[in-house]
């Protein structure tokens, strides 16, 4: 079965909590704290499997837990960090927020491994509180909590080339007939409902993939019959070939037809629109009228407007080598670049909207801010990437602590300390 979408739950693992305890040793009449500290949680990472081409593991599983950090222990030691939760994933698949289907990851390219979700931060032992005033510090820090959410998983199809046209106009015949692929062939509207995969060798090591997928109709911009799903895929295709039913054998024109898939791409996707298209006027071996040819009548249509057009045979094979040839030398013109769909929702950055209370205070000229959203922050944020630093200073902005510690009068170089993070303060 080739799945392509799913749709899982994901958790991250909770930091391990700190632990309280006293030193208690033969001849030590008062021990000082030596609570040492949790481990942190599991991330959740996503890895792309070059030996995976479908989603087909996630359709009777959905739901992916990381374990918990260890907590703390006597005598200072740390608790064991938990393993991340590694799930793999073929190459072209899009991880999406369920609820807005805005991008998180896009598994394809350069990018073959991505943490999804940070593990929660290991709460601090009680051996971290001991002051000069509170020397048997009975506190601990718990760890940090986990993150979850619900993500859409879609397999985007990685083709050169993408098959349009309208349900049986001869797609999967002419997929059989050039590449190694063997799609279900049938009379019947509909019958291609997955993707198919074909690689077309050429001579001299010469080639591409091609990818059959399933019939376009109208209104499949909006979803209409298998629209979206179709739609999905080639919107990684460099070039696409447009078959048409050259002949009219169930009634239909060709040159319509090829009107209405266009608008359709052009609804989704201006951009697919504007991809380099070939027409392959399929059938022709179903024309048997003597007084016009139904192929010069699209060429006359099409190729002022830039389209070349083809006259081919699925079934006897006429004319299909000279199309072939023709998109492997029109490839070689075009980026090879591969399609990645960019980051549109950041986990973390979830925190900066959530409601939880922090204070500041000035404590011997220094302004300490500290709180649940505080703690939170620093427990996912990795401030020595420059995309977690940069993360680091909106949440200030937006979470309204810069605005209020110049409402308490900070100046420049006033030194500002978050639990472990302690930096000098700059506009």
């Amino acid at each position: 079965m080739f799945a392509d979408r799913a749709k899982i739950y994901i958790c991250s693992g909770k930091g391990g909590d700190g632990h309280v305890s006293f030193r208690r040793e033969l001849y030590v009449a008062n021990g000082g704290p030596d609570g040492g500290d949790g481990g942190r949680g599991g991330d959740i990472i996503f890895e792309v499997d070059e030996g995976l081409n479908t989603l087909y593991d996630y359709r009777h599983k959905r739901k992916f837990v990381a374990k918990d950090g260890e907590q703390g222990g006597k005598k200072r030691c740390h608790g064991k960090s938990a393993e991340d939760l590694i799930l793999k994933v073929p190459e072209g698949t899009v991880i999406k927020e369920a609820e807005s289907g805005k991008v998180i990851a896009d598994m394809s390219g350069d990018n073959k491994r991505q943490i999804i979700l940070k593990g929660g931060k290991g709460g601090l032992g009680n051996m971290h509180f001991a002051t000069a005033t509170m020397q048997v510090p009975k506190y601990a820090q718990p760890g940090q909590p986990a993150q979850e959410l619900w993500v859409n998983l879609e397999l985007k199809v990685i083709a050169d080339v993408g098959l349009l046209g309208f349900p049986n106009v001869g797609k999967s015949t002419f997929l059989s007939r050039v590449t190694n692929a063997n799609p279900k062939i049938a009379n019947y509207h509909f019958t291609t409902i997955n993707p198919n995969l074909g690689v077309v060798d050429l001579p001299d090591g010469e080639g591409f993939v091609i990818a059959d997928i399933p019939g376009l109709i109208e209104g499949a911009s909006e979803g209409v019959g298998l629209g979206h799903e179709f739609l999905r895929h080639i919107e990684r295709t460099r070039m696409m070939i447009h078959v048409v039913d050259a002949a009219g054998s169930e009634g239909r024109d060709p040159i319509e037809d090829i009107y209405k898939i266009n608008a359709e791409l052009a609804a989704y996707n201006e951009d697919l629109a504007k991809r380099p298209q070939v027409i392959a006027a399929n059938k022709t071996d179903l024309i048997y009228a003597n007084d016009e040819d139904p192929v010069e009548k699209i060429r006359e249509e099409f190729e002022p407007q830039g389209y070349k057009v083809f006259a081919i045979s699925g079934v006897t094979g006429a004319g299909v080598k000279e199309l072939l040839y023709y998109v492997n030398e029109q490839l070689k013109t075009l980026e090879v670049k591969t399609i990645i769909f960019e980051q549109e929702y950041f986990p973390e950055e979830e925190l900066i909207h959530e409601n939880l209370p922090y204070t500041i205070e000035i404590e011997e000229g220094m302004y300490v801010v500290e709180g649940p959203k505080i703690e939170k922050m620093l427990g996912y944020t990795n401030l020595d990437s420059e995309k977690g630093f940069q993360f680091f200073q909106r949440f200030l902005k937006d979470s309204g602590i810069l605005e209020e510690l110049e409402e308490k009068g900070i100046e420049e170089g006033d030194t500002v300390r978050m639990y472990g993070l302690q930096f000098d303060y700059y506009k």
